[in-house]
């Protein structure tokens, strides 16, 4: 399911790529400006409040930390040669990833794709090999 989406993130950034090219971004309002993202038009009136207080405070909803900390982890992947630590950090993986897929109520066509470990093993045995021949 990912790779669609792959397919889909590379198709909209070659429209971008080409509408850079082509001028089209150009004479957009506010280019070259800071965004503006406090617009909470989106928020029901009786709680922009709360949102204010809970957004200056810092608080994020467990899933996005989950989320966040599902992207270190990818990323420490990424650099562990250490099978046992790959191991380790697989099971932490897949354990946040069935835990936000758990806690959803309707079937979502984005949810994450669990690892696993063999798969990871083989990525770390290749990237080894690659560089023994640099």
């Amino acid at each position: 399911m990912s790779d669609i989406f792959a397919v889909f993130a590379q198709i909209a950034e070659k429209k971008i790529k080409d509408a850079m090219d082509n001028g089209e971004f150009d004479s957009i309002e506010g280019k070259g400006k800071p965004l503006c993202l406090d617009d909470d038009s989106h928020i029901p009136p009786e709680y922009r409040l709360a949102y204010r207080i809970l957004k200056n405070s810092g608080y994020m909803h467990p899933e996005v930390e989950q989320r966040k900390e599902v992207e270190t982890i990818y990323s420490m992947l990424d650099s562990c040669e250490d099978e046992q630590e790959v191991y380790k950090k697989v099971q932490k993986l897949n354990l946040l990833v069935a835990k936000i897929n758990a806690k959803r109520r309707t079937p979502v066509y984005l949810e994450l794709d669990q690892v696993y470990y063999k798969k990871v093993i083989e990525r770390i045995k290749v990237k080894k090999s690659n560089k023994r021949d640099r």
